[in-house]
């Protein structure tokens, strides 16, 4: 033995953790979507909860990152205690497939050339080559993702025999016999040693995979492994908890918790269980053998599956536990003060997120669809206001404007965190949108909050508008609530073809408020209305013409993001405006002759009202 194999294996011992921290960071980027998917359909069917555990883990290639995940999700109450914890037991079992994998370093290749393409030491190069080709041919994200995957499992499988070459050199100084021999005769010392590991490297997976490395020195027996594999389960599942309790609410806190509970028990279960079964003389005729990869692998399966199984029914006691260890807060958290119902829009804008993108701009989604709400709930108020004003309507306008600043602040912070973590231009497309509408819903908040303030001016003054301006202001909201609707439609569903009808929906308001303006200085000029609430009313058409604008722009933004930044927005504008958009031309002529129709009509009414 010389420092040259201990730099050997501790070399192998790297690149085998990066390969798998490559591998699972860009499988749970591509599979984030999925994810998102997956995670919304839970219900409160555990056994359901179980199996999506177990797939999520399966895929992602960590039970930390889907306990995190899940953590996140209850403390945004996006799902409750209760539904998760199938999905906790679940991700136990799944950490286990990454140890079925590596089991290929037993594979035996004699007699069989077909059977040597799936050896770590063919997968290896293979997979390497394979992946940077991916990567040099193609520039998109999507690719470079894949061939991230790919290159870790190279990278995994390379580690893998750099460790395992160095193990051969060293088993044979007899320093592997001596320090498993005294395992066998100690399980305590062999469960702190896998407690420890696990905890210091944050991975079950890792720790199981350097032990099949270790597994090729032969000196491994299953008296010596089964106590460290049990001591795995605990140190993996204290980083967890750490993790999620990482600012966290007591609800989301006690997912961790929960997770703990079950690994308690799983290790006093297995231990109980191994040590019945060897002193009635049941292992003996295994228990001394060496035990290789795919051995130490079924061990850790059969271990999570069999103890998944028997302490299932006990998912209501840990619940029940979790919230005697971890008591529900008394006070607000500080970022939800004066939130109310909504409070639970920022709670879902958690760090735990970051490396799960679709699951973190979903969150982002949420609390920009209530801002939409909210904004056009304030506009249709104020407008309100105008045919009688109340003072409890405009205190709530100012409260709700309160919560929509709050709701801006927090996303727009959230999204300047999560930027530094994207890499996929479905991703990046997805972070430009949600920027750009974020401000747009703010600012027809602050619109309507202008308008109100008017209707406060005139009635502290004792003014009015005409009955011509209130029925022109009517029909011009009617359009503006059509528009809106449409964007919320856009924004909610993505859909593009509705996000098409804003631009000539905006243009007919354009042409509306010219025409109102025109009226509105002629009534100036004839006396029927007053300068003061003259000069009000347009600068109301002015806030209702921004409003507008601000639908454009979030029209505009959907449209961008589904060409993924290829579409040139001063190009698209000009293009409709030219004439050569038949759906624009259609929906302009269609919502202008609507519209000036019922403002015709409104005039022809109001004249013969005032006639008579």
């Amino acid at each position: 033995m010389s420092i040259f194999d201990i730099i050997t294996l501790f070399g192998g011992l790297a690149m085998f953790l990066y390969g798998m921290r490559l591998m699972g960071d860009s499988l749970r980027e591509g599979a984030s979507g999925t994810l998102k998917k997956a995670l919304e359909k839970v219900t409160n069917n555990s056994v359901k909860a179980f199996f999506l555990g177990l797939l999520m883990t399966a895929v992602i290639q960590s039970s930390t990152a889907t306990i995190v995940i899940t953590s996140g999700l209850v403390g945004a109450g996006l799902l409750t205690l209760h539904q998760s914890l199938g999905i906790i037991i679940g991700a136990n079992v799944g950490t286990t497939v990454t140890g079925q994998i590596i089991r290929l370093l037993d594979l035996n290749t004699s007699g069989s050339s077909l059977l040597r393409f799936f050896t770590p030491s063919t997968l290896a190069p293979v997979a390497l080559i394979l992946g940077i080709v991916i990567i040099m041919s193609s520039k998109k994200k999507e690719s470079e993702v894949t061939g991230n995957i790919i290159i870790g499992f190279g990278v995994l499988f390379s580690g893998l025999l750099n460790m395992t070459g160095a193990v051969s050199v060293l088993s044979d100084t007899g320093l592997f016999d001596s320090l498993f021999s005294r395992l066998t005769e100690n399980p305590f010392l062999g469960y702190v040693i896998g407690a420890g590991v696990a905890f210091v490297l944050q991975s079950s997976s890792a720790t199981v995979g350097i032990l099949q490395a270790f597994s090729l020195s032969g000196s491994l027996s299953f008296g010596s492994v089964y106590a460290v594999i049990v001591g795995i389960y605990l140190g993996d599942c204290v980083t967890t908890a750490i993790v999620c309790s990482i600012g966290a609410k007591p609800e989301a806190k006690r997912v961790g918790m929960v997770n703990i509970l079950f690994n308690l028990s799983e290790t006093v279960l297995v231990l109980l269980v191994v040590g019945i079964t060897h002193r009635l003389g049941l292992l003996d005729s295994f228990w001394s053998e060496p035990i290789r990869s795919g051995g130490i692998a079924n061990t850790n399966t059969v271990f999570n599956m069999g103890c998944a199984v028997a302490l299932f029914p006990l998912l209501p006691v840990y619940e029940k536990l979790s919230h005697r260890i971890i008591r529900d807060k008394d006070e607000d958290e500080p970022a939800a003060k004066g939130l109310g119902e909504y409070a639970n829009l920022v709670a879902a804008l958690n760090p735990n997120f970051f490396d799960t993108p679709a699951l973190a701009f979903r969150s982002c989604y949420n609390a920009m669809r209530v801002m939409l709400k909210l904004s056009t709930q304030n506009l249709n108020r104020a407008a309100g206001l105008f045919r009688g004003y109340h003072e409890d309507t405009f205190r709530q306008i100012n409260e709700d404007e309160d919560i929509i600043d709050q709701l801006t602040d927090s996303v727009s912070r959230y999204l300047v965190q999560i930027s530094t973590r994207l890499s996929s231009e479905t991703h990046i497309a997805i972070f430009r949108e949600y920027n750009k509408v974020l401000t747009e819903f703010e600012r027809i908040g602050d619109h309507a909050v202008n308008i109100a303030e008017h209707a406060k001016r005139l009635h502290q003054e004792h003014l009015s508008f005409s009955v011509y301006a209130l029925r022109e202001q009517e029909v011009l909201m009617e359009l503006i609530g059509q528009i809106l609707t449409v964007t919320d439609t856009a924004f909610s569903y993505r859909d593009l073809r509705a996000a098409r009808h804003i631009e000539p929906m905006e243009e007919v308001v354009d042409d509306m408020i010219d025409r109102l303006r025109t009226n509105h200085l002629d009534r100036l000029r004839r006396g029927v209305c007053s300068v003061n609430a003259g000069v009000c009313f347009l600068d109301i058409l002015t806030d209702l013409e921004r409003v507008s604008d601000c639908c454009s722009n979030v029209g505009l933004s959907i449209i961008v993001r589904a060409g993924e930044s290829k579409v040139q927005p001063h190009d698209y504008i000009m293009n409709l405006h030219e004439g050569n958009d038949q759906l624009f031309n259609s929906v302009y002529s269609e919502t202008h002759d609507r519209y000036f129709q019922k403002l015709d009509l409104a005039e022809i009414v109001t004249e013969n009202s005032a006639g008579k």
